[in-house]
């Protein structure tokens, strides 16, 4: 899976993946694949010289939450940190819009995870510009407000690559069939009745703008430091082994190594260990 480049076209990008793998292939290959990233995520959290960052966008229905659940499941929760972001609070309103995305940037030796990002502000917000409303910003033309909010993610991306944050942004392509299958099924199944929201009607009615404010949102902000990676989403297990195996590649190129321990430490250690087995005889 190639990062996207500047003339990437959402609307040629494929939903369904061109090799399709079985349920039990699927659940096969992502169990080894989690064996490799818990290897690398231990010294990550160990070395505290890099974190990664990974974030999430999609229209509704796409399996955002189950793909984060499936792919970082058996982790060290210690060593992640999940964030959601739905409608800005009453104080998020108040501040700048990247000012609650910086609060959950994760710390050195920990995997990130963004269920929908500061990219609502380029995508969600040129769809619906009445949000914009409560944000009470000064005097705006809106598309002259979205390319300098582009500038400012790309500003904002740079500076975290450059302090040793390693970005993914994942795009989970469904199609417009799949998502109705898929809403439909929550509207059909009384356990699924509690993800039910109207809004995503709304914003399926707008498919279209989405799209073409997605499109415009990865050509611009898409980077060697902050890649984003258009996933087709239709067949939910073969998207999560293609998230998992990309996840693994970044964390291989990060390498983590766990801190060599120097002379004066190990000499504690031994002493360390000959007080413990001593509480243990007494």
């Amino acid at each position: 899976m190639d990062p996207l480049t500047q003339d990437f076209n959402l609307f040629d990008a494929p939903s369904t993946p061109h090799v399709v793998l079985s349920k039990a292939e699927s659940k096969k290959t992502l169990k080894s694949i989690q064996k490799q990233i818990r290897v690398y995520h231990e010294r990550l959290q160990a070395e505290k010289r890099n974190s990664l960052l990974c974030i999430f966008q999609a229209m509704d229905a796409a399996g955002k939450d189950g793909t984060i659940r499936a792919v970082f499941t058996g982790l060290n929760p210690a060593g992640i940190q999940v964030n959601a972001f739905g409608r800005p609070t009453t104080e998020e309103l108040g501040r700048d819009y990247l000012w609650r995305i910086h609060q959950c940037i994760p710390p050195k030796g920990q995997i990130g995870i963004f269920n929908r990002s500061h990219y609502e502000e380029v995508v969600t917000v040129r769809v619906f510009p009445e949000f914009l409303n409560a944000q009470s910003l000064p005097r705006f033309e809106l598309n002259s407000l979205m390319n300098q909010r582009l500038k400012e993610i790309n500003a904002f991306e740079e500076r975290l690559a450059k302090t040793g944050i390693r970005i993914l942004k994942f795009f989970l392509n469904v199609s417009l069939s799949e998502q109705k299958k898929r809403l439909l099924s929550r509207m059909e199944t009384p356990e699924k009745h509690w993800k039910h929201d109207g809004h995503d009607l709304n914003c399926r009615e707008k498919w279209f703008d989405f799209m073409n404010a997605y499109q415009t949102a990865i050509q611009k902000t898409t980077s060697q430091m902050a890649p984003w990676y258009c996933v087709p989403a239709d067949h939910k297990p073969t998207m999560r082994v293609m998230v998992a195996q990309k996840i693994l590649e970044t964390l291989t190129e990060i390498n983590p190594q766990f801190p060599n321990v120097d002379g004066t430490a190990q000499q504690e250690i031994k002493m360390d260990k000959k007080r413990l087995l001593s509480m243990d005889n007494s």
